[in-house]
This record gives C-alpha cells, structure tokens and sequence, in this order.
C-alpha cells in the first residue's frame, strides 16, 4: 500500500497557494518595471537595453539549473515577462506623451461579431492600454474607415498581413484614400480549427463557412478533405454564427476555439493552417495622428508614387539604404483610376519625429510623384533577446 504525505485535495491547495502567490509577485514585478520607465523619462535612455536583458536572461537560466528547471523553460517564461514589461512601459510612456488621448474607454470599429480574430485583436490592443472599450462590430473594411472617420468611432482595427495568406489588399486600397492615422499595431495568433454545432466526425463535413482570408490559410488541409464547398462569410465570427444556428454534422466553421465556445462550438480538429507558426498583423487607425517618444522602437509608414522611369523606385530605396533606415515592410498596390501605376507603401522603423526620417522625407520628396505619411506608432513586435543556452 503507497504511504502518501498529502491528499489530492491537499496537493491542489498547495498548487493554488503557490499559483496566487506567483501572481502577487508578477504584479509587483510590473509595478517596479513602471518605476524604471519613470527614471528613463529623466535620463533619456530607451525602454529596450538588450545587454542588460541577456545578463539578467544568463543568470536566471543559471539559477534555475540548481532549482532543476530546464534552460528552456526558463527563458520561455521570462520572454514573456520582459515582453509585458516593455509593452506596459511603452504605453505608459505613450500616455505621457498624448495626454489628450489617454481616456479611460474608447470606441473601436472591427470586422465582425464578438469572437472574430479583429475583435480579438482590439481586446487584446486596448487590454495593454488599460482602456475600457465600447465595441463595434462592422460587416466590412470600407464601414470601419467610414465610422473612424466621421467620428462615430474613436479607433478601427483592421487586417493589414498575414504570414500564411500574405497581404490584406483591400485594406492596402483604401488606405489609400483616408484621411485616417495609423497609430498603433499589434500581432495577433491565428489558431484555426474545424468548428461544428453537434456531434459528428471529420468526415461527414461537406460544407464550410469562414472569412476568405481563412479558407485561403487552410488551404492545404481543406484539399486533403477533398470536394469541399466553402462558403464565404463577411466574417470568422458570422461563420461561426450560421453554422451554430444550422446545427447540422455536415457543415462546420474555420475560426478560433475558444471563439467557437462563445457560439456553443466544439472544435473537432485543431492547427488546420498552411504554417502552424499563423500570425496576422493588425493596424489601429484613429482621427488624429499620435507623438512617438524617442525611448521607444517606432515604425512609420508611408505611400509613395514614383516616376515611371527605370530605376525610380531603386533610387527611393537607396535613399533609405544610405540613411541606414530599416524597411520592414514594401507593398505595391495598383493606383485605382490609373492604370499601369503603383502605389507603393513602406514601412520602415524609424521615428518620424527623428532627424534621419526627416531627412529621408525631404530626399524622397524630390524623387517621387506623390509621397504622404499614413502614420508613426509605437512598434508592438518585442522581439525575445537571444541568449546561448549551454545544457
């Protein structure tokens, strides 16, 4: 017979008692990591010190082999503690620096119903912020700039890439002509699965109903089903509606389980997409513009039409190539009414404000057609420092 010290029962406190008491710490750690962005405002240096995150990233992986946890699982958690910390610092700083913004709610504009990806994404923006938010759901692209832009919204959140299906070219055209600001940005997981109202099994799906922009990420997967018919919805979270409310084995929705829960779905197959590393993009467009301050990594980015010349474009490109401007994103779109014309959208991280994009904006001026800011914003992407694990 097995002699044991605890109850099941007594175990599980134990395990909460333990949970609570790490969650106390993770909020004092955040509110000390406040006081640090507080000392920066007055000694000018910047959120990020990459040296001093991989110092204290060797230690704790060095005091954690003598508590016996891996160097892995170390480094995973705190990539994630430092990430939250940079992001908390940044939004207070961007409080600072635009006080006439920094209200307790807000209106957002996204694509679809709760549970779709955009309403995800807004949640998970504004959650960072600490702002409140009054939720608009909008059956299109053009609805979001058109309630942002008349006022009836303070912020939209729109699609802008995604690393399975690419760019969300109509988003690109019709930023084309707003009058709108990017101001922020934020990278969202894309966790597709099979979702159905009932019991049943993979194969007896004939129909599915999702975004295009699903269908398209899962493509590889719904050919395996074979003669699938996919029906396209204005919407993850509109798909997830009609197929809980036909409630038949034979049709299912792509989206996200947890989304799927808010609709009575049960996921039957999880990690559908092309790349299981699925990631979109979203921007965050509002009114009026926003200042950057220079402690943190800022994109800014622009639409420009050049010469149609050889070499115009090459030319534009050298300009940020000589000024050591990073491009992070190049995207051509078709200039709508001018045939054979492209507009071309750039992102580069750098801030505006600096005296390099300044420059950069003066040469390009004189090389282009057509040049205009769309937006600089706070870069959201925390890229995890790197640090040689030695088993």
């Amino acid at each position: 017979m097995t002699d044991t010290r605890y109850s099941l029962d007594d175990i599980r406190k134990n395990v909460s008692r333990i949970d609570n008491a790490l969650l106390e710490l993770l909020a004092e750690r955040r509110t000390l990591s406040l006081e640090v962005a507080k000392s920066k405002i007055s000694t000018a240096k910047p959120v990020r010190d990459q040296t001093r995150e991989q110092e204290l990233l060797l230690k704790l992986i060095e005091t954690g082999k003598q508590h016996q946890l891996d160097p892995q699982y170390v480094t995973q958690i705190f990539h994630t503690i430092i990430e939250d910390s940079v992001l908390f610092q940044q939004a207070y700083l961007q409080k600072l620096a635009n006080p006439d913004s920094a209200n307790p709610s807000a209106r957002v504009a996204f694509l679809g119903s709760k549970g779709s990806y955009s309403h995800l994404a807004s949640r998970n923006y504004f959650s960072r912020k600490q702002t409140d938010l009054v939720e608009i759901s909008c059956s299109t692209f053009r609805d979001i700039f058109n309630i942002v832009e008349t006022g009836n919204a303070d912020y939209g959140v729109l699609p802008i890439e995604n690393t399975s299906s690419g760019s969300i070219n109509e988003v690109y055209d019709l930023l084309q002509h707003t009058s709108l600001s990017i101001v922020g940005e934020i990278t969202q997981p894309i966790e597709h699965c099979l979702l159905t109202a009932v019991e049943t099994s993979i194969e007896k799906i004939d129909t599915l109903y999702s975004h295009p922009q699903p269908h398209q990420q899962c493509s590889e997967y719904l050919h395996s089903m074979g003669n699938i018919k996919q029906e396209y919805c204005s919407s993850t979270a509109d798909a997830m509606e009609q197929v809980a409310a036909l409630k038949q084995p034979n049709v299912a929705a792509i989206g996200n389980a947890s989304s799927g829960e808010l609709y009575g779905l049960t996921a039957i197959q999880s990690n559908i997409a092309n790349q299981q590393e699925n990631f979109t993009r979203f921007i965050v467009v509002a009114r009026k513009a926003v200042d950057v301050t220079s402690l943190i990594p800022a994109k800014t980015t622009l639409i420009m039409s050049t010469a149609q010349k050889a070499g115009s474009l090459v030319e534009c490109l050298l300009v940020l190539r000589n000024l050591n401007i990073n491009m992070s994103k190049l995207e051509s779109r078709p200039v709508i009414g001018n045939p054979w014309e492209e507009m071309f959208y750039v992102d580069v991280e750098v801030n505006l404000k600096s005296a390099t994009m300044q420059q950069a904006l003066e040469e390009l001026t004189r090389l282009t057609r057509f040049i205009k800011v769309l937006g600089c914003y706070p870069s959201e992407n925390v890229a995890p420092t790197d640090v040689d694990i030695i088993e």
